[in-house]
């Protein structure tokens, strides 16, 4: 990606998606010479920043399309399904953040970070030309299991995961803030996007009109989960917690080995790449520290019963839109491996 310059659209610029993804992309240094930054109607002329130049969000017409090398999807599921045949009917590679593709046929889910912690060479699959990012918390829980097995087969294996609201996008982060504001104002609270309470509250399961059933998307980690490890990590059992919180994955993950071991070798195995285990005494892993951060956050104890040598227990926390901007601009650098493309001139 250092020698060639690529034509880059990004639908849903205007959403946390969509902005993250602008942000890394010139973190990363993506060689991009047109970035264009399309979205709803809500959201046209609105004007944003590409580089030290100004723009404006256009719609996601055919025209905007041509000539486009790699167009990301980040904005709502039903906007992508509704638009992505458009990009790729131009000549596009479609990078899917939103999971809207995530049942087409013939389209993989995606997360490089396992793929590369799993010793994969990237699958070289010139008729299909579209990847759903895999869920961030998906690629957590893959990458921390995976490491967990190097010290040997896991018995049992159970994680709470606590969802932040920025998962269900801007309408989620405003619905949290407003209610809070009516919470403490004692005036009605609005319910569009989880039909309950969040405010100062954690929940299993949203109410019956909310916009995405929690369960849906804890079906969602689950099968991703299996999907980007190709079955090689004991699934855990799991529980997606919505806490009010407005950005971060956190983590609680109890693991038992069928082995006893100490403390200090198990919390070796996670050493490595994207993890940051914290040093003993250390700050806690919380989703205020890991904000803009690029590794898991990560600590490591042993059952506090003193009953069991051989369970342990997780805290970890992830940026959940930081991640799912990497593992997006991730799967462009695999598909540049398998995938012959010309030059943008």
């Amino acid at each position: 990606m250092q020698t060639n310059l690529y034509r880059v659209a990004i639908v849903g610029a205007a959403g946390l998606k969509g902005r993250e993804l602008k942000d890394v992309l010139s973190e990363h240094n993506f060689s991009a010479v047109d970035l264009k930054l399309l979205d709803d109607d809500e959201s046209l002329g609105q004007i944003d920043a590409v580089g030290d130049e100004a723009t404006f969000i256009q719609s996601a017409r055919q025209e905007n399309f041509e000539q486009v090398d790699f167009t990301f999807f980040a904005g709502e599921a039903a906007f992508t399904r509704q638009h992505w045949q458009l990009a790729r009917d131009a000549g596009s590679a479609v990078i899917d953040l939103s999971y809207g593709l995530e049942q087409e046929p013939g389209i993989s889910i995606r997360a490089p970070w396992i793929e590369r912690e799993l010793k994969m060479a990237p699958a070289a699959d010139l008729a299909v030309n579209a990847v759903v990012v895999a869920h961030p918390a998906a690629v957590v829980l893959a990458l921390l299991l995976l490491r967990a097995q190097k010290a040997g087969p896991i018995a049992r294996v159970a994680a709470t995961v606590f969802e932040p609201v920025s998962e269900r996008g801007r309408r989620g982060m405003d619905e949290l803030h407003e209610q809070t504001v009516n919470l403490l104002s004692f005036q009605e609270m609005p319910k569009k996007v989880f039909d309950v309470q969040v405010a100062f509250n954690m929940l299993s399961h949203y109410g019956e009109q909310a916009l995405t059933p929690l369960s849906a998307v804890e079906t969602r980690i689950v099968q991703h989960l299996v999907h980007v490890t190709q079955n090689r990590v004991r699934v855990p059992s799991l529980m997606l917690v919505q806490s009010p919180i407005f950005h971060g994955h956190i983590f609680s993950i109890y693991i038992e080995l069928e082995r006893e071991m100490s403390l200090k070798n198990f919390r070796d195995v996670f050493s490595g790449e994207h993890i940051a285990l914290t040093a003993a005494g250390g700050e806690e892993p919380s989703n205020v520290n890991v904000a803009g951060q690029e590794d898991v956050l990560l600590n490591v104890r042993a059952d506090n019963t003193g009953q069991r040598k051989n369970a342990f227990w997780l805290w970890a926390a992830a940026d959940n839109l930081k991640l799912n901007a990497i593992t997006a601009v991730d799967c462009v650098a695999a598909m540049l491996l398998t995938h012959s493309k010309g030059r943008v001139q």
